[in-house]
This record gives C-alpha cells, structure tokens and sequence, in this order.
C-alpha cells in the first residue's frame, strides 16, 4: 500500500510540475530545504528568497531577475543583499535608478559603491587604496549605488521567519560579505566570491591585493577558516554551480591556499639586510657611495641597498648607467663627481631602463638635463616610460609622485639588437617576467659574461632554499607562460657568469639559483592552473584580455579622442566575442559595440571614437566608461573599463 501511495503521489508531484513549470533561467537550488529559494544566472548567479509576494534578492546581475520575478508572484523586493561591490554582480541596478530596492552590503563595500571614481584615478599614487601600486583592484559600478544598510560584521536581522548573519569574509573583495540564512533547523550560506565549487579561486585579479606578499591569500585563508567553523554544507556562491559538500571543499580549499602561498610569495629573503647575501662580489672604492665589480662595472654601495644604480665606464672615459633611482639625487651627483676625479669618467652616453617601473628612471631628467645622457630601452618598453597614465599598470612612473609624467626615450631598441658602444658589444633582448615590459642588457666584459635582469630574479645563489623569483603581479601584464617560464629559460640558456639584478644584487655563480627558478615558474604556472576553473585560466588571472589605449582619455576640449580597444583569445580555437561600451550621460562612441571573431592565440583591435557635449557632461571631472563583455554566448558583463576625464583633477 505505501508502495502505491508513494508511486502515485510521485505522479501528482511530476503532472503539478509540468503544468507548473518555472519561468527559463529560474531553478530551485534546494528545492527541499528552502522550497522558497530560487536562482537565476546571466553575469553571476542571483538568488531569490521569496514569501508570499515579497522577496529578498542576493545580487542582481546584468538585471534580467526583475523581468523574471513577476512570473513567480513577487510584487515587491523587499532588500537587495550584495555580496560585493563587483560591477557584473550588480549592473542590473543601473537599469531601475534612480528607483532601485533599498540595498544592503558590508560598510566596506557601501564605501566604494558611494564613490566609484574614489578608487580608479586620473592620477593614481602607489599608496591608493585598493591598488597594487597605483593599479586598482577595486572594480565598482559606473555610477554611485546608495547603500540604505552598511552592515557590520556580525550583524543579525530576521526576515519572514529566515534569521540572516552577516559574516565578513574579504579575500575576494576587500570588505565581502557572506550571508547565513537559516530556519527550521536548516541553512545556507550565500558566499559570494570566496570560494568556486571544486575548491578553487573564483578568480585571481580580485585577490590580489599587493605586490608579492600574499595578503588577498591571506585574507581568502582567515575567512576560509571562518566558515570552516560554521560548519556549512550548502555554499551558494556567485559564480559556478552550488556546492553542496562545503564542508569538504573548504577544508581542501584552505589545505591548497596553504600551499599556494608558499609557492606564490617571494623566492628569496625580501627583508634580510645582510649584505653579504645581496653582494658578495663588490669592493669598496675611494668614492663615497660606490662600490666595484669588476675593473669597468661599478654600483651602488650598501648604505642604498634596494636602490637602483650601476655604471660602465670605457677605458676612454665613456659611461652607461643601468637603471637610476629611489636615492637622493645629490648623491647621483656625488658619484658622478668622484667618478670623474678618480676613475677618468669623461661624460655619461646613455642611461639603460630595464623595465617599465617607475623607480628604475626617476633621476632620468636630471641625467638628460644636466649631463646630457640619452634615454635607451628596449622598444616595446618606450611608451610605458613616455606615456604612463595611458596605461593601467602597476608601478609606473607616474605613479611615484616625482613630478614628472613621463619622459621622452631617445632610442627604442629591437629585440635581439647589438649595440657597439666603446669596443663592447651589448645586447638587448626582451626578457619578461615580473612584468611582459622587460628586458636583458647583457655584454662579455672584464672576462665574464654579465647579463642586467631588472626586477625578475634576487637572492643568494648559494641558499638552496631560494627560488629566486619576485612577485607575480597580474597588474604588470605577467602570464607565467609568456613570462617567468619564458625569461628564466632564456637566462638558462644565456648562462651568464653574473646575474646583476636591480636594487643592487649581484648574484655570481648563478646556474643553480637560475634552475630553481626556471622550475619554480612551471610549478606556479599549473598551480594557477589548478586553482582557476576555466580551462584556459588567463580569463581568470589576467584583468587586460580587454584592454584600452589609451586607457585614460581626456575630452576636456570636446574635440573626438580615439581608443584603440584590442580582445585577446587565449584559446586554440577562434572566439567570438560582443563588447559594449557602457557611457555615461553626455559621451557618444563609434562604434558603441564591437562585435567579431578573434583568430586562435590571437588579438583582435577596433578603433573607437569617443565624443563629448561638453554642455552635459560638463558637472562631471571623471567617469568610468565599463566594457560588457560576451564571449563565445558567455556573458561576463562588466569586467573592464576606460576612465574619462573633462577637467583631470589636480594631483
């Protein structure tokens, strides 16, 4: 008999759904213990907690919910609850302003959905908040987004019999917050970006927080740890499918932040002040400040350790610097001073920048100025030193507060080119690494080959332990592939008697040390291949395969501007692709919308014009224009953006 009652209830359950079927897009993510929560996916997944006609929706997406929601009863939203401040969360306010529901999110994140502008700069600063040195990490909605309830941490309200605990979880984003919803003895845990189902980041550009030193890890481990004591099972994240064995996946999740971290930070002693294990090589000289390699090879002395200065002088009196700065610039002046009174230096040719960072040129216009010295680098690092802020990278020069804005190059070298200066022969090639805008300056001198590497490797070859490697840094256009892997095989195979690295190490006998870090490259690389849940995980750890030039435009005058827009395909097949121009009041572009098909491993770049009737636009001094993004029927939405300025706002 139960038998036949349980089989014909299982009829009346199928025949009620069928005639009953959800609207397309809606599913019920715990049909059973939350009958009530439903879940809709279009740039992120957005949850809605319903009772009678009212409803309480977890993040709202690009906006197709509130077309969805009349289809199941609700007539009124009662609170919107943002995980983040994450623009593709979240785009879908902007189509009911200035009306939207009230809205709650951590005080953190209200902070950067009140003031988006706040945190992506017409003159960033190393010190920005939410930056990796001048490069934001913030990523907010165009406009403002009034937050009616900032929550602290901990905080308890009750809606409709559901109790809600708000627990700050950052790692993600810097003030994220996971929402608990129990009843009946049952709960869930609306997660946000914390974790992705199989135990991995949901992505890598949002958590990382600084340059090398694993705080956004850190960050991600302590509110990993957090849930780990709240015992969940059910994580109901913002993008991916619903974990249901959470318990699990977070422990395994903390076991491989733990070790991620340890291959992710540093490869050497960052903060050990030896001197011995920065440079062992070098001797003191008779000029105050500077100390000898060999006979023609000279560089800073350890009282300036970290800084960035070695010199070449010929036999004639002839001088080459290699990188210039972070030290006083009357000490510059002391060196060059003694150098001509003790080693016979006549005149200082050129100065060698050996990546795009700032601190590597910052006494470039004294040495233009004043001794008359030629700027030279590789030639794909020329317009990062001459044009910084119409980049969005990290570290660059006008991000230092020097009072210059870039600086004119006076010769770009091609990869592979030989420079015949003072019967040596020098040669440049692109090394990338710590940044894609690198490169090694590398010549036989004084009977041992020595090759100038910039910020990619330091450390004490003789310490087995180390692995050489500085920081991974998204923000410097770093994929391990195209760099670390690529630039530690290349110094394999140049085999240079001495690494001179920047920031004044000088490492000899390098063999070992550059093996180690060869291999560690290729373990970083597939632990981010294992931590990011796409295939092809670039998508995941690279926030420029959307990018404009320049990024920064100004339309103070109200004459066009041109934006060169280029869409990478990290795919080995082609990809399509819709990107649209999200404008402000008052900016028009032609075209609004790029839409094509990008080769495999490829680019693909549009030119875009952007207008402004300076009339209507005329209140505003900065505006973000978002890039929405479809790819191959994904719709990412707005992960991307160029800033607009009409009066740039002072430094």
């Amino acid at each position: 008999m139960k038998k036949i009652l349980g089989f014909l209830f299982s009829l009346w359950l199928t025949s009620t759904c069928l005639s009953n079927p959800l609207p397309q897009g809606l599913t019920q993510p715990q049909s059973e213990s939350f009958p009530q929560l439903y879940q809709f996916t279009d740039t992120c997944n957005v949850y809605v907690l319903k009772h009678e006609t009212d409803a309480l929706l977890f993040n709202v997406g690009d906006g197709q919910v509130f077309e969805v929601l009349p289809k199941i009863g609700i007539e009124r939203i009662d609170k919107v609850l943002l995980n983040n401040h994450h623009r593709e969360n979240l785009q879908g306010l902007a189509h009911v302003l200035p009306n939207i529901p009230k809205v709650a999110a951590s005080k953190t994140e209200a902070e950067i959905l009140a003031a988006p502008t706040s945190y992506r700069k017409w003159y960033p600063n190393l010190g920005d908040q939410y930056s990796v040195y001048g490069a934001s990490y913030a990523r907010p909605p165009q406009k403002p987004i009034p937050v009616d309830h900032p929550l602290e941490d901990n905080a308890e309200f009750t809606w409709n019999g559901y109790r809600i605990r708000c627990l700050q979880t950052p790692g993600h984003s810097p003030g994220e917050m996971t929402y608990l919803v129990s009843k009946d003895g049952k709960e869930v845990a609306f997660t946000g970006g914390l974790m992705h189902d199989g135990s991995r980041f949901t992505n890598w550009f949002d958590s990382e927080w600084d340059y090398g030193f694993a705080k956004g890890i850190d960050a991600l481990a302590t509110s990993v740890d957090r849930l780990v004591a709240e015992e969940i099972d059910v994580m109901l994240p913002v993008q991916g499918p619903v974990i249901q064995d959470a318990r699990s996946q977070l422990k395994t999740y903390r076991e491989r932040l733990d070790k991620f971290r340890a291959a992710y930070i540093r490869g050497y002693p960052v903060f050990d002040k030896d001197p011995d294990k920065r440079d062992r090589i070098s001797t003191e000289t008779e000029i105050p400040h500077l100390r000898q390699v060999t006979p023609h090879l000279y560089k800073l002395s350890n009282e300036f350790q970290g800084r960035n200065f070695y010199i070449i002088v010929s036999d004639n009196g002839h001088g080459l610097i290699l990188d210039c700065g972070l030290f006083p610039a009357k000490i510059l002046e002391e060196i060059i001073l003694g150098l001509r009174q003790h080693k016979g230096l006549k005149q200082i040719d050129a100065f060698w920048i050996s990546h795009m960072h700032g601190d590597h040129f910052l006494h470039g216009p004294l040495l233009r100025e004043k001794y008359g010295a030629k700027s030279w680098t590789l030639d794909k690092i020329v317009d990062r030193c001459e044009n910084p802020r119409k980049y969005d990278y990290a570290a660059l020069v006008s991000a230092y507060g020097d009072g210059f804005d870039g600086m004119p190059i006076d010769k770009g070298f091609a990869d592979g080119e030989v420079i015949d200066w003072e019967g040596y022969k020098i040669q440049v090639d692109w090394l990338p690494g710590q940044t894609e805008f690198g490169c090694c300056l590398w010549l036989d001198i004084d009977g041992k080959r020595i090759a100038f590497t910039g910020d990619n490797l330091f450390g004490d070859p003789r310490d087995e332990s180390q692995t050489a490697h500085d920081c991974v840094v998204a923000r410097n256009s770093a994929i391990l592939e195209e760099g670390h892997i690529l630039g530690s095989k290349y110094l394999l195979d140049l085999n240079p008697d001495f690494v001179m690295a920047a920031h004044s190490y000088v490492l000899p006998q390098p063999k070992g040390i550059l093996q180690r870090y060869h291999n560690w490259s290729k373990e970083m690389a597939s632990l981010y291949q294992e931590m990011l849940p796409e295939r092809n995980y670039e998508y995941l750890f690279d926030p420029y395969w959307v990018s404009a030039y320049p990024y920064r435009v100004n339309l103070n005058d109200g004459s066009p501007q041109k934006v060169r827009i280029t869409v990478r395909n990290f795919r080995d097949h082609p990809q399509k692709h819709h990107v649209k121009l999200v404008l402000p009041e008052g900016v028009t572009a032609d075209p609004t919308t790029l839409t094509g098909t990008v080769a495999a491993n490829s680019r693909q770049s549009y030119d875009v014009l952007l207008s402004t009737n300076l009339d209507e636009a005329k209140s505003e001094t900065l505006s973000i224009i978002p890039l929405d993004i479809e790819l191959d029927g994904k719709h990412y939405g707005q992960w991307f953006d160029i800033l607009i300025g009409w009066q740039p706002p002072p430094k």
